[in-house]
């Protein structure tokens, strides 16, 4: 497969003006309808059971992907997942799993902005004499080598 500079190159050596022009249009077309749209992950939103159940029923009634439905909805590909193949979010149950490990992220999260960094504890400094000292005492095994045999 080429890319779109060889390709424009090509055209340049067979001298095929009109279709670079072309090309040209079509880009400064492009460049104008592009956008700068927020990331999904900063816009996500809640689970909630009404959005699992929304879920559930896009998934049931269309052929739609698991990432088209995460798009539309505005919530991870992951989360879809999880409510498609395990059920998960379908009850606002604050004992169920998921609920447990989105507390223990949100106290985290709180928590990370209230605690210092961990202090280095300092490291011990040994001397030479106590690195010798502190050697095994060498056992009277020997070690056989090849040639010995």
């Amino acid at each position: 497969m080429t890319t779109l500079r060889e390709f424009e190159d090509a055209l340049r050596e067979q001298g095929m003006h009109m279709a670079l022009a072309i090309l040209e249009k079509l880009r400064e077309r492009d460049r104008t309808t592009r956008s700068v749209t927020p990331a999904r992950r900063i816009t996500g939103r809640k689970m909630t059971p009404e959005l699992a159940r929304r879920i559930l029923d896009l998934h049931g009634t269309t052929e739609m992907t698991q990432q088209e439905i995460a798009f539309q909805l505005g919530v991870n590909q992951g989360r879809v997942n999880e409510v498609i193949k395990r059920g998960k979010w379908l009850h606002d149950d604050p004992t169920s799993p998921e609920a447990i490990a989105r507390d223990k992220a949100k106290a985290r999260m709180a928590g990370e902005s209230n605690r210092k960094r961990p202090e280095h504890r300092a490291m011990k400094t040994v001397s030479s004499s106590q690195k010798k000292s502190s050697k095994l005492k060498p056992n009277n095994q020997t070690q056989l080598l090849l040639g010995d045999l």
